[in-house]
């Protein structure tokens, strides 16, 4: 083979890759932001070139403040879900994944247990959010059961269609996205350095802390990122869950698509993407995910 051909194998070898990329991620983008700029009316979409729809979309918020004009505080309300969402599923799923890592001994049982944790995913996400509403009602089993124990003298509304009913079922549709990558980073770790950190005297606090969460940081901004785009975009989560009684950036777009307002729903889903991209910059810049791997 000659030498032109040796350095062209892995760009030919890459180019099936890069076509699926550029056709599925880069093309659609670009339409999207070139949506964004188009004009629009009652009925039909103009191409016409103009930065309307972003003014629209921060319309009076500079002149509001200190006061939040609506697009920042339904961007602060997404961001809060975000962070309350990527708290638990980090708990949950580091707790998971170190149980199943370093607690279960065989291989078999290791594999018998994750796949456990993947069988809420044999269902579609709605099937699975639907099934609190019956759990969380007024007249639900919950309800039922702090009434039978005399924890509650009413049935308790804030159980449901509320940012506790969203809250969780936003972790149960998504701690598994935290688990996998954790799981993966700890499987990594070489069982000598814990020997070494029992040896040397360390508590299992100690170990878990300055040993196992520093080698499992690709894990975990992996997780994050998984979690936070995931949440940040959504909107059929909070629409069933919150009863449609709750706004989000994604329930925005969805309402502006519903009533062919393409371009403003274009506008706002480019500006989501900056800003989840400006959050996956941030996790990327405390950890390199690269250099860890």
């Amino acid at each position: 083979m000659s030498a032109f051909g040796k350095t062209s194998t892995p760009y030919w070898q890459a180019l099936p890759f890069a076509l699926v990329f550029l056709l599925f991620f880069v093309l659609p983008l670009g339409l999207i932001v070139m949506v964004s700029f188009w004009d629009y009316n009652g009925y039909q979409i103009i191409p016409a070139f103009t930065g309307q729809n972003y003014l629209d979309v921060f319309d009076g918020c500079i002149a509001d403040l200190p006061d939040l004009c609506l697009t920042f505080a339904t961007y602060l309300s997404t961001l809060e879900f975000g962070l309350m969402v990527w708290a638990i599923t980090l708990v949950l799923g580091f707790t998971v994944a170190y149980f199943l890592a370093f607690h279960v001994r065989t291989l078999t049982m290791q594999i018998v247990l994750f796949l456990l944790c993947t069988i809420p995913f044999w269902t579609s996400n709605v099937i699975r959010m639907i099934s609190w509403i019956p759990l969380l009602g007024r007249n639900g089993l919950v309800n039922d059961t702090l009434l039978r124990l005399g924890l509650v003298s009413e049935p308790q509304d804030w159980l449901l269609y509320s940012h506790f009913s969203v809250v969780l079922a936003f972790v149960h549709l998504y701690t598994l996205f935290m688990i996998v990558p954790i799981f993966n980073s700890m499987m990594r770790i070489d069982r000598s350095l814990l020997e070494a950190a029992r040896d040397a005297g360390a508590s299992g606090w100690q170990t878990v802390w300055n040993v196992v969460v520093p080698l499992c940081k690709p894990g975990i901004a992996i997780g994050s990122i998984f979690v936070v785009t995931i949440v940040m975009g959504d909107f059929v989560t909070i629409g069933v869950m919150g009863g449609q009684q709750i706004a989000s950036i994604g329930k925005i777009i969805q309402v502006e698509m519903s009533y062919l307002q393409f371009p403003a729903a274009a506008a706002n889903a480019v500006v989501l993407l900056a800003v989840v991209l400006l959050i996956i910059w941030g996790l990327t810049r405390m950890i390199d995910i690269r250099k860890e791997l």
